[in-house]
């Protein structure tokens, strides 16, 4: 997310007036390759850019593609092919043994369905996003161009715009995948008027960290977790925190008002006011709602200790519970300096959500990145 809200504010920022922009974008990857579908830069006509699509092999070619379809104003894919053994070939000779299809694509300021106004359109969203965009088309299709791009709403919606295919009750099915597995695809629909090719891009919401505390400890963690792209906000004393927190934290907020807080599937706790009963409250006020990741500060038998109360007072936690308690939180790094342990947190916290174990990738057996 923090690339998509970076590419949308240099857009706000270009003179449209004097340069024109295109849009490239990763739409299929096929092996290996540094980054994966989804990945962005912003391209203008005077040879800046912003975002990236590759380790900085194939930048410079989309540069001069994209100037070119920009002067014709008209999108364009680009396929670049790293297993091929002709010297020629653009990104050859790096190791990364991939097929990468990027799609240029002209931005027009008129256009509703601008990729990156879309994108803008799920920049503070609290749920998951789904863009379409047609990266292929074979035979003659009137109402369909290469680079159209939408924002999934309803079934219905999609009805509407593709009312005369038959394709859109697959294509409904496979957003409805992409909205289970949490991932983009890329999917080939015949039809009667020949084929079209669509990126579903599964976009999630940037997650919210709300971080309970307001010690010397928490400007790393709010520091780290605003680098990699996700939303902060503060729980504490305002009047006992250094001013810079304001400008770091998305928010600060008082601790009675917590509750006002809006939690959902990509909100995370952090407990780290170093006050037992200050954290042993939330845990319990956290312990109420459907967050799926409570992380908690300190030792085990600190944490043991609240489970052991929990169980006295009638209320013991759960085993559904203990699976979205992580204590103590972060991963075993042997972080020991305030840096090293918001290192360790955001890496566990980032495990949870992807799925993975945090290993080291040397032991990781087969690719780093699922097929």
């Amino acid at each position: 997310m923090k690339e998509i809200r970076t590419i949308i504010e240099a857009y706000k920022n270009t003179d449209l007036k004097k340069n024109n922009v295109a849009l490239a974008t990763v739409v299929r990857v096929e092996g290996s390759s540094y980054r994966r579908t989804g990945a962005r830069m912003l391209i203008s006509d005077a040879g800046e850019w912003v975002g990236g699509i590759s380790g900085g092999c194939l930048e410079g070619d989309a540069l001069k593609k994209a100037k070119l379809a920009i002067a014709q104003r008209k999108p364009t894919l680009v396929t670049y092919d790293t297993t091929d053994d002709d010297p020629y070939q653009i990104g050859v000779g790096l190791g990364c043994n991939g097929i990468i299809d990027v799609l240029l694509a002209p931005l027009n300021t008129q256009d509703p369905n601008n990729q990156v106004l879309l994108l803008e359109k799920c920049l503070d969203a609290r749920s998951p996003n789904i863009i379409l965009t047609v990266t292929h088309l074979s035979g003659k299709w009137d109402e369909l161009s290469l680079g159209d791009a939408f924002r999934y709403e309803s079934s219905a919606q999609l009805s509407t715009i593709f009312h005369n295919h038959t394709f859109r009750t697959t294509l409904i099915e496979d957003i409805e995948t992409c909205f289970k597995t949490q991932k983009s695809e890329t999917k080939v629909y015949p039809t009667l008027e020949g084929t079209v090719q669509f990126f579903i891009e599964f976009i999630p919401p940037a997650l919210h960290l709300v971080l309970h505390g307001g010690n010397y400890d928490i400007y790393p963690m709010v520091k780290l977790a605003k680098e990699v792209g996700w939303k902060v906000s503060v729980v504490c004393n305002p009047l006992k925190v250094h001013k810079s927190l304001f400008s770091m934290a998305d928010a600060v907020i008082e601790k009675d008002k917590s509750s006002e807080i809006e939690l959902d599937n990509y909100t995370v706790a952090l407990l780290m006011a170093h006050d037992y009963n200050t954290d042993f409250d939330n845990l319990k006020y956290y312990l109420n709602t459907t967050i799926p990741y409570i992380g908690m500060l300190g030792p085990k038998k600190r944490t043991d200790k609240m489970f052991t109360k929990l169980a006295e007072d009638g209320n013991p936690v759960s085993v559904e519970n203990l699976e979205r308690i992580a204590t103590p939180v972060g991963l075993d790094i042997g972080a020991s300096t305030p840096e090293e342990i918001a290192i360790s947190i955001i890496a566990e916290i980032k495990t949870f959500y992807t799925g993975r174990n945090g290993q080291r990738l040397t032991f990781r057996k087969g690719a780093i990145y699922e097929e």
